[in-house]
């Protein structure tokens, strides 16, 4: 009796700190958890924390959000998760109960959002997750009708990354084999998963697939399994660190197929200071729009701010997110968070993608699916519309 009254009294609390809006105040809390150490840190640091400081300071350069008619700025809480699921999951359990905050950002990776996604539903706070893709996102967002997934679902990318491989096949540039490698995490998992699936559906044969621990640096091994395979193209759903990796010991083995695609960490701006004129053809997931005035001018601002261009996939898209939530918050004129919700999953935004509009919490159209590096811009070549790039095959050999 004692157990059950006392899980009562915490999903009492819980609902009260989901609906009471915020009064008069003179600071808006903003908390996040956030991977500064540890395997996912490098992601986290390129696409995730600078956006959010970023807005937070073009934000209180202004005076503040609007709010109850007047200009209230914000003050910022950060932990480190060290890229572990427990310590995220503590970290905004804290951030809520101890801390106050009135908003939550999200972590960085799909495995992260997942584990804190029942923590953001169980205090009622909107979660704008703008680095995690998973085919489970149109369920997660009537589980947790808090939650938002800009990113797209793996089925988008994949279904575009095998239309693009499908003609390339038609067109008689690459054959019927494919290898492919996954990082043993949620966005490798999901990915991969649905990679089998597609590649399977248009006529493609993996020659090989194999998934990896996370933390795993040499991938050599795999590497010459790959190349051992004879496949023409290389896919690999991998994280930043393995994505350099990969990069650096494909060089090494001189394992150039005539399609390499790799995971998160292409379109880092690290990536093509590294790897110069050997970036040249590689694909990956994202992309931008060489005709964009707005996402030509946010990536301006974040070289001016942080001496370094931003991610060519997640970085824009997460901007566009902080934009949404900033325009909501306005149009609520407080901070009520079920309102601030409503308004997210109603309304339309201006954004640097240009207008946006959720359909059932997820982002729809308004972002490239795959992207190639391509005289020193990572253009999307994938889905076909306005502004596509044309793709280049085979991958340039190493130099």
């Amino acid at each position: 009796m004692m157990r059950l009254t006392l899980r009562a009294l915490a999903a009492l609390a819980a609902a009260a700190l989901a609906t009471a809006p915020v009064a008069a105040q003179d600071k808006v809390k903003i908390g996040y958890a956030i991977s500064k150490t540890g395997p996912n840190a490098g992601g986290a640091t390129i696409t995730q924390i600078p956006n959010y400081e970023m807005w937070v300071k073009e934000v209180n350069d202004k005076g503040g959000l609007m709010i109850g008619g007047k200009r209230v700025p914000i003050e910022v809480m950060e932990y480190d998760d060290r890229s572990n699921s427990e310590e995220a999951v503590r970290a905004v359990e804290r951030l809520v109960t101890q801390d106050k905050v009135d908003l939550l950002f999200p972590p960085w990776g799909t495995g992260l959002n997942l584990a804190v996604g029942p923590v953001f539903n169980k205090y009622g706070y909107p979660q704008l997750t703008f680095s995690a893709v998973t085919d489970r996102a149109p369920e997660l967002a009537k589980r947790w009708p808090n939650s938002f997934w800009m990113l797209g679902t793996s089925k988008q990318y994949i279904d575009g990354l095998v239309g693009l491989l499908t003609k390339l096949r038609t067109d008689g540039k690459i054959g019927p084999n494919i290898a492919m490698i996954s990082i043993a995490d949620g966005f490798g998992i999901d990915l991969s998963q649905a990679a089998r699936k597609g590649f399977t559906d248009a006529g493609f044969k993996l020659a090989y697939d194999k998934s990896y621990p996370i933390g795993t640096q040499d991938l050599s091994p795999l590497i010459g399994e790959a190349q051992r395979s004879g496949a023409d193209t290389f896919v690999a759903f991998s994280y930043p660190p393995d994505t350099m990796a990969l990069t650096e010991q494909s060089k090494v083995a001189s394992y150039a197929p005539k399609v390499m695609f790799l995971g998160v960490g292409v379109g880092f701006p690290m990536y093509t200071q590294r790897f110069g004129a050997n970036a040249e053809g590689i694909m990956s997931l994202g992309g931008w729009s060489k005709d964009n005035a707005s996402t030509a001018a946010y990536a301006k601002k974040h070289e001016e701010m942080f001496k370094r261009g931003p991610d060519r996939w997640g970085s824009q898209i997460g901007y566009a997110s902080l934009q949404m939530l900033e325009q909501a918050i306005e149009r609520v004129g407080k901070i009520d968070r079920p309102a601030i919700i409503k308004e997210l999953q109603t309304g339309t935004f201006d954004t640097v993608l240009g207008k946006v509009k959720l359909v059932d919490n997820q982002m729809q159209d308004n972002f490239w699916l795959i992207g190639q590096w391509q005289d020193g811009f990572f253009v999307g070549v994938a889905p076909q519309r306005p502004g596509v790039g044309t793709v280049t095959v085979p991958k340039a050999p190493w130099k």
